[in-house]
């Protein structure tokens, strides 16, 4: 008995496996062919994985769950991981990222515009946030909290798919060009922090400097 058992587990472990994947392509090409991202149901889903609907809460409670967990197996399965460990995995995140979107664009702006999309991306800030912190952690540390949040915050913006898309629509760019210049502004921006150079501290500082002599003659 316990020979059929360990027989049949891997067996039922690879179908669960398929299932789940089913689900998540499902997902995945109706918000490549979608025009409304928000009204995609889960009866919708179950039908483009060619499944039952009650099959999807066997692999997922809700439906956030399933968003949840759409959003890093996407970044997985096209190959863009938003998880550096150093600070060059920082720069050059997007050159390699962004060209990644480009081959899954209607995704990738269903993503950004969408309240679907959004729930999806808000359940990784978390880990996301940890691992940009860790990352950032040796220019970081030589700053004062409030700076060190200000710089890693243009990290997470130009290593991004909202920066992918900016550069896109307003620069004119592809994606090949967009994480270059995307990964171009990220060394700038860490250089002159590990430098001890920050021209926008300096000019704040001097706009303070300027506003207590205004007060003081005032």
């Amino acid at each position: 008995m316990s020979t059929t058992r360990a027989y049949n587990s891997p067996l039922r472990e690879e179908k669960v496996r398929e299932t789940r994947e089913s689900i998540l392509v499902a997902l995945l090409s109706l918000m490549q062919s979608s025009a409304m991202p928000d009204d995609i149901s889960m009866e919708a889903i179950a039908a483009e994985a060619g499944i039952q609907r009650r099959t999807i809460f066997r692999h997922f409670a809700s439906k956030d769950d399933l968003l949840f967990a759409f959003w890093p197996w996407f970044n997985a399965r096209i190959g863009a991981s938003m998880k550096p460990e150093t600070l060059q995995d920082i720069i050059s995140g997007p050159p390699q990222a962004f060209p990644l979107f480009d081959a899954h664009e209607a995704a990738m702006r269903a993503a950004l515009h969408s309240r679907t999309g959004r729930q999806m991306r808000l359940g990784t800030v978390s880990d996301r946030r940890k691992y940009f912190s860790a990352a950032l952690a040796p220019v970081l540390s030589a700053l004062t909290p409030e700076r060190a949040r200000k710089v890693e915050a243009l990290a997470h913006l130009l290593y991004s798919a909202s920066a992918w898309e900016v550069l896109k629509d307003y620069g004119g760019l592809d994606g090949t060009q967009a994480g270059e210049t995307a990964s171009w502004a990220l060394e700038l921006i860490l250089s002159a922090v590990s430098s001890g150079e920050i021209p926008a501290d300096a000019t704040i500082a001097a706009k303070e400097t300027r506003d207590e002599h205004r007060n003081d003659n005032g």
